[in-house]
């Protein structure tokens, strides 16, 4: 048996285990690692403890007051820390099946699920689970990272399922509300608020949402993000607006390709000037712009590909990108190309070598989310089946003895930073139709300690109707690393707690004043209003504003 298989599966706690797990902690807070004290302890039928077990012990001595809170201890017990070291915790949720305006060859379909998504993806399974109930799924993501120890004050919520603009309008608003209404819950007195919950189910489900943002504004777990993914031809200046009242911040979309020819033969829907359109626009709202793009196209080649990726930096721009090499699976389209001999699977190797070659041009103001589908491998009937693709990629570079240089790869994390040994530093480039600045706080060797992104819209930047912003600079994202803390939680060494936001604030504050804005705007998330209304912003009608 590998030692992988050795370890407690099952999350249900025991007294059994609970005093096991108290012997572990007595002996890691004695300064013995953790998987050492595990294994000194081994359950009585065989395996070993999982660290929730760990965690659940530790939150009841604290709560029964045997124990102060210690987060050197719960840091060292938590499992997979780096969920959380970029600064949020992630939330993924997935809205029911529905049609897609889309044609897509390469697009999977399965009638269990919305468009593109499998069901045994990982976190397509959890919507699955839970019928695409967005309040059970928010809750229970959010109570098993509870669970092995990582904190859920400030949330991101990511909207996942086909595109989001296609659904009903009051089914959207439904969706954020019912999300926003998981995060507005206690953990205390859980299940007597879901009893109550069910029993109104269908009053609450009717229009509140506007109630349920103003409430998060102070809730246990804070929306400091809401993501949704659509497609370019999908973006207006009447959906800028109506995404707004939503509180989306942040807007996945589809590129997948900026050759027309390769966007045609593909079945795509639109063409590159529609995402240039949809890209400017975005911008010129303030959202922050995630751009997937797809290698291995229909009628693409990996040549064709490096010329392709290389055009994503010709005014698009965009502030995050999602590699997502196209896959062959049995329920696309695509798979009838293959089988007349029309279309194939670029290997393994060809795909590391090809994004060995791209990833090092990155510019450092793009942050690069995934180079992978997590599609299980059995679904994929030809070409890559590894989900591991990004560290294969990385060996690869520094085979080459190279590096990226993407936000990611440079993200500070749980590495303690030492504000006096910073550098500010002002990135600048050009956007279609704006002046963008990424200010970031780098340390000596060279990693983020957080950032900003002001954007200065130029003279022919696109009109969104949005009153807030006339005649404004725009901040688009504030983002200071380090392990995701509790609000009001310091932390030595802590990048989140030591005043970096505030100075970056200020410093975008000097640049728009230099270029001449009478005005400053940022697209807040519900949950982060409360933090710029406390350093001089003020309500305006979508928007938070301050005159410079």
């Amino acid at each position: 048996m590998s030692r992988k298989q050795t370890w407690e599966q099952d999350h249900t706690l025991t007294p059994e285990k609970l005093s096991l797990a108290r012997h572990v902690l007595a002996e890691v807070r004695r300064g013995k690692p953790v998987m050492d004290a595990l294994r000194r302890h081994p359950l009585p039928r065989g395996g070993y403890l999982g660290k929730f077990a760990l965690v659940a012990a530790y939150n009841e001595m604290v709560a029964s007051g045997e124990l102060g809170e210690d987060a050197r201890l719960l840091a060292r017990i938590r499992m997979k820390p780096v969920r959380t070291l970029s600064g949020v915790t992630t939330v993924t949720v997935l809205t029911k099946p529905y049609p897609c305006p889309g044609k897509c060859i390469f697009c999977p379909t399965d009638v269990r699920m919305p468009k593109s998504y499998l069901p045994d993806e990982p976190g397509a399974m959890r919507g699955l689970e839970h019928n695409f109930d967005p309040y059970m799924q928010v809750r229970s993501r959010i109570e098993a990272l509870e669970a092995v120890g990582h904190p859920t004050d400030k949330i991101e919520l990511l909207i996942l399922g086909g595109t989001w603009s296609s659904y009903r309008r009051d089914y959207q608003e439904w969706f954020v509300k019912r999300c926003l209404d998981a995060l507005n819950v206690h953990q205390a007195g859980l299940q007597s608020f879901l009893t109550l919950e069910s029993r109104r189910q269908e009053s609450s489900d009717s229009g509140e949402l506007t109630e349920a943002q103003a409430v998060n504004e102070t809730a246990p777990h804070r929306n400091v993000g809401l993501v949704i993914e659509t497609r370019p031809d999908e973006i207006t200046p009447d959906e800028l607006a109506w995404l707004r009242y939503l509180g989306v911040t942040k807007v996945q979309m589809g590129a997948q390709s900026l050759d027309d020819r390769i966007l045609e033969m593909n079945k795509r829907g639109h063409d590159v000037a529609a995402t240039r359109r949809a890209t400017a626009l975005l911008r010129a709202a303030g959202f922050k712009i995630v751009l997937h793009w797809m290698p291995n196209l229909h009628g693409a080649t990996p040549d064709s590909d490096r010329e392709d990726f290389a055009r994503l930096w010709e005014g698009f721009c965009p502030d995050e990108i999602k590699i997502y090499p196209n896959q062959l699976l049995a329920n696309a389209e695509l798979y009838e190309y293959w089988q007349r001999g029309e279309f194939t699977p670029y290997t393994t190797q060809e795909l590391i070598e090809l994004i060995a070659d791209i990833k090092p041009a990155i510019p450092r103001y793009c942050r690069v989310n995934r180079v992978i589908r997590d599609i299980p491998s059995t679904n994929v009937v030809e070409g890559n089946r590894r989900t591991s693709l990004r560290q294969d990629v990385h060996e690869e570079l520094r085979r080459r003895g190279t590096r990226c240089q993407c936000v990611r790869c440079r993200e500070v994390r749980g590495k303690p930073v030492s504000p006096d040994t910073l550098r500010l530093d002002d990135l600048t480039y050009a956007a279609d139709s704006a002046e963008e600045h990424f200010i970031s706080f780098v340390t000596p060797d060279d990693k983020i300690a957080g950032f900003i992104r002001l954007s200065l819209p130029a003279a022919d930047s696109p009109q969104t109707g949005l009153s807030d912003l006339d005649g404004a600079a725009l901040i688009r994202e504030v983002h200071v690393y380090g392990q995701s803390l509790s609000v009001g939680e310091e932390k030595e060494g802590a990048a989140q707690h030591s005043g970096l936001g505030t100075r970056l604030i200020e410093e975008a504050e000097k640049v728009a004043r230099k270029a001449g804005f009478g005005r400053l705007a940022v697209i807040s998330a519900i949950g982060t209003r409360q933090y710029y209304l406390e350093r001089g912003f003020e309500r305006g009608e979508r928007y938070l504003v301050e005159p410079l």
